[in-house]
């Protein structure tokens, strides 16, 4: 595992570039891509979500694609159609791959889409492939969404289906930078514009073999079964109306991993194991009525039961 210790330290050095602070935030995305999942970033506009996502696209060498949902984004603008091109007086219908067909797919505030466009994402994140018609299509490896959201802004939007919602591997969320760090942010952007380059860390070859590694990455036998512990007790919690499915189970294992991987540690520890399961967590539980009379959130609910859970 030492091997890849330059590897994460040219990231993070070279995210550092562009992206003030939001350590934890990049190291939770690089989880998820470790893991070849998907990920929801909520988080305040202005905090740099579409940048730091386009930065790790340049930094993998990964075709990097947006969508900006809106109520009237169709899933043909999504997957693309079949359109009909002349050539020597001929007609035929030919496919144009629409913005989904990208190792990095940005669905920019995803609840705005209607529930029928949110729907032609599933198959893609679960099967890596989409269907027009009769003919399918295979996505190219690596395939990850990262999908954001406003937690400000609720008018006109649609909330995410159970099913799409646990197809991410990670909610997470995108803090407001420190003092110090939009002090660092005002000087480096409120000055004269530069252009700021980043180089290439590693392709995609190197990203499929550090997937296999983080796999490959112990666990002990005691941690595993707190895991599910943890996630089983989710299902009676007494400030929870439900749970999480088996999914959580092995998200939380991959990415204890992964965070295990990347911050140079050849085993899983307690403390990896603690900080996933927030972003593992927060958006598969959902809080009953007297959590939400008492004000309190769902990463309050996941502190109470992983103290009750040791």
């Amino acid at each position: 595992m030492q091997a890849y210790k330059k590897t994460f330290e040219d990231l993070k050095s070279e995210m550092g570039k562009i992206i003030v602070g939001q350590e934890e935030t990049i190291e939770q995305i690089l989880v998820s891509l470790l893991c070849d999942s998907h990920a929801l970033l909520e988080g305040y506009p202005g905090l740099a979500k579409t940048t730091m996502v386009r930065t790790i696209a340049r930094l993998m060498d990964l075709k990097f694609s947006r969508i900006q949902n809106t109520p009237d984004l169709m899933p043909s603008d999504v997957i693309g159609t079949y359109v009909i091109e002349e050539s020597g007086g001929k007609r035929d219908f030919r496919f144009h791959p629409g913005p989904i067909f990208a190792n990095i797919l940005l669905a920019d505030e995803i609840n705005r889409a209607t529930p029928k466009t949110q729907s032609a994402l599933l198959e893609a994140m679960q099967e890596k492939q989409v269907t027009v018609g009769n003919s399918t299509f295979k996505l190219d490896a690596p395939f990850f969404v990262l999908a954001t959201m406003n937690p400000i802004e609720q008018e006109g939007t649609y909330p995410l289906p159970e099913a799409q919602s646990d197809r991410f591997l990670l909610k997470i969320k995108v803090n407001y930078p420190t003092f110090q760090e939009e002090m660092e942010i005002v000087n480096r952007y409120g000055a004269e514009i530069k252009d700021r380059r980043v180089r290439l860390v590693m392709d995609k070859n190197q990203l499929s073999s550090l997937q296999e590694l983080t796999r490959q990455v112990p666990i002990a036998s005691d941690l595993k079964e707190r895991i599910i512990k943890i996630v089983t007790k989710t299902r009676n919690f007494d400030l929870l109306a439900y749970g999480a499915s088996p999914r959580a189970s092995v998200g939380l294992i991959l990415a204890a991993r992964a965070r295990a991987l990347i911050n140079e540690r050849n085993h899983v520890s307690t403390e990896d194991v603690v900080k996933m399961a927030y972003p593992v967590l927060r958006h598969r539980v959902i809080l009953n009525f007297e959590a939400e009379r008492k004000g309190m959130t769902t990463d309050d609910a996941i502190t109470q039961l992983l103290e009750k859970v040791k």
